[in-house]
This record gives C-alpha cells, sequence and structure tokens, in this order.
C-alpha cells in the first residue's frame, strides 16, 4: 500500500513504521516534562531517530481535557522551529488540528497532518490537497478538548467508527485529498471507554477493510492501564501487547513513546516469524568471544 506524505511516497509492507511520539507541550498525559528549552525537544527528537523511529509526530498542544487549548501563535511557535530543526533527519507528522498550524508546520518541514479532531474542520484538508501531505483521519466522537466515557454512547462502537472514517474519507476526497494521502487512526480512548477500545481494536480488519493504511496510536493509553492497573508510565510493556496485536489485524504506522522497545519487540518478532533470518555467527561478537569464535562455531 502506498502513502502519499508531501514529495515523499511511502510503500507499507511487512514491517510496521514505527512513529516516535515528539511533545513540544508541558503538560502531555503520559510525562510532564514541565517547560524546556528548544535544544531539549531537538535532542529528544534526535534520540527516538537513533533508536529507529521511521518518522517523528510533534504537538504543540496536549489532548488532555483538563488542560487549556492553546492559541493558534502559541502552537505554531511550539512546533516550527522543531519541525525545522528535525525535517532533514526524519520524516515529520505534526499532531494538530487547527488549520493555520497545519499550514505552517508544512511550510517548515512537515510531511502529514495527524488530525485528532476527525476533520471538524475542513479547511485542514483543504491545505493537505494544497500541499499534498499525508492525512491522518481519526475517529472521535467530541470536539477536540472534549471527553465522553459513557457505555451507552455507541449502539455497535465497530460499525460506528467505521462508518465516521468512511463519511470523512469523503469530505477529504472532496476537498481535493487524493486517496493515497490517507491513513486512518480507530482512535483508541477518544470517546471511548476502555472496554469500547478494546472492541474496535479487536475488529481492525473492520477499519482495514476500507483500504487505507491504520495508524494505531495505542502507546500508554487508558484501556492499557484498565488492563494492567498501572500508570501510563509503566504502560510500555502492555502497549507492545496490543501493538502486536494492531499489526496482526492490519496497522501498518505505530504512534509510540518507546520507540527502542517497540523496535527490538518487532525486530525479534520478525526473526520468530522467519521475516528475517539471523545469519549463522550474528551475534558471536569479539566481546563475547576475546579468544576468537570456537572452531566448531566457525563456517570454515
Amino acid at each position: 500500500m502506498i502513502l502519499q506524505a508531501g514529495t515523499r511516497r511511502l510503500e507499507l509492507g511487512a514491517r510496521p513504521l514505527l512513529m516516535g511520539i515528539l511533545n513540544a507541550t508541558p503538560d502531555s498525559f503520559s510525562e510532564e516534562r514541565g517547560e524546556e528549552p528548544p535544544s531539549a525537544r531537538v535532542a529528544r527528537g534526535r534520540a527516538l531517530i537513533a533508536a529507529g523511529a521511521d518518522l517523528l509526530d510533534i504537538g504543540g498542544e496536549s489532548a488532555r481535557g483538563d488542560r487549556p487549548a492553546v492559541s493558534v501563535e502559541e502552537e505554531i511557535d511550539r512546533v516550527c522551529t522543531l519541525i525545522a530543526s528535525l525535517a532533514g533527519d526524519a520524516l515529520i507528522s505534526v499532531d494538530t488540528y487547527k488549520p493555520e498550524v497545519a499550514e505552517a508546520a508544512i511550510a517548515a518541514g512537515a510531511s502529514i497532518v495527524n488530525d485528532v479532531s476527525g476533520l471538524r474542520d475542513p479547511r485542514l484538508a483543504e491545505v493537505c490537497a494544497a500541499s499534498g501531505a499525508g492525512l491522518v483521519l481519526m475517529h472521535t466522537a467530541v470536539a477536540p478538548k472534549g471527553t465522553l466515557l459513557d457505555p451507552a454512547t455507541y449502539t455497535d462502537v465497530v460499525e460506528e467508527v467505521v462508518a465516521f472514517l468512511t463519511e470523512r474519507m469523503a469530505v477529504a476526497r472532496a476537498a481535493g485529498v487524493a486517496e493515497e494521502q490517507l491513513v486512518l487512526d480507530p482512535g483508541p480512548d477518544f470517546a471511548k471507554t476502555p472496554a469500547q477500545t478494546v472492541a474496535i481494536l479487536r475488529r481492525l480488519d473492520a477499519v482495514a477493510a476500507l483500504g487505507r493504511p491504520i495508524l494505531l496510536a495505542a502507546s500508554r493509553k487508558d484501556f492499557v492501564g484498565a488492563i494492567t492497573a498501572r500508570p501510563p508510565a509503566e504502560r510500555d510493556p502492555g502497549t507492545l501487547a496490543a501493538l502486536g496485536h494492531g499489526v496482526e489485524h492490519g496497522a501498518s504506522i505505530l504512534r509510540v513513546h518507546d520507540v527502542a522497545g517497540a523496535r527490538d519487540y518487532f525486530d525479534v518478532r520478525a526473526v520468530l516469524r522467519g521475516e528475517r533470518v539471523l545469519a549463522p555467527l550474528e551475534g558471536l561478537s569479539p566481546e563475547r568471544y576475546p579468544d576468537g569464535v570456537p572452531a566448531h562455531l566457525s563456517l570454515g
């Protein structure tokens, strides 16, 4: 499957792409860093790339409902310098629902717009159509910063998520966005109880049937906490189970905090599944055998 992201044309295959989360905010739900200098955020971004991130998702406003929205000007200030500093090192996604921020971010070097509003403002699609940027359409039943945790919200959460994404895809296409620019996100925890999130993730194949790449943003989410009874900072092991399940059911881009852990998980998984062959002497390092690899282990 092809994803067009600005001037980049990505062929999504067996190995999922890892999207490292780089928050340019002091109040992320999973980690409160407080204010930090731009250089520290650039260093965090480069560390994510070194750990194996294929792309970075940079956001300037926390999705937390207990925090106020930031102005367009402040969000642009938070993300654009960071994007410009890192765009030469990795593909950049901007996490925003504001057309003005998306436009500025694309000008700074972003190639994908990750819209957690579900295209509430159609002008965002127009920005992507004009620039060729990829567009992530996420399911949600509330406005940004809104909270909805009600077991009675959906008659059938899977059918309603699929219907919503189908309709939003049509809106994007009507605005001029090409099919190959679209990515779908079922929106784990957004306007969903943990049980509702689990229900849609168990039927991720229904979203995959829409024919576009799936971005799975399951990292450290509340549904993982509901299952494991752990706070956000301790949910990385549980996250790996969700990621493995997601890839088996159609996810091809994984939005994660712990890039190194996810990379290791999928590297080992690939070898055990026969997708990559471990060479006969791979891993037999000089440090392990300072006097040379024993003769019975050599190929000669």
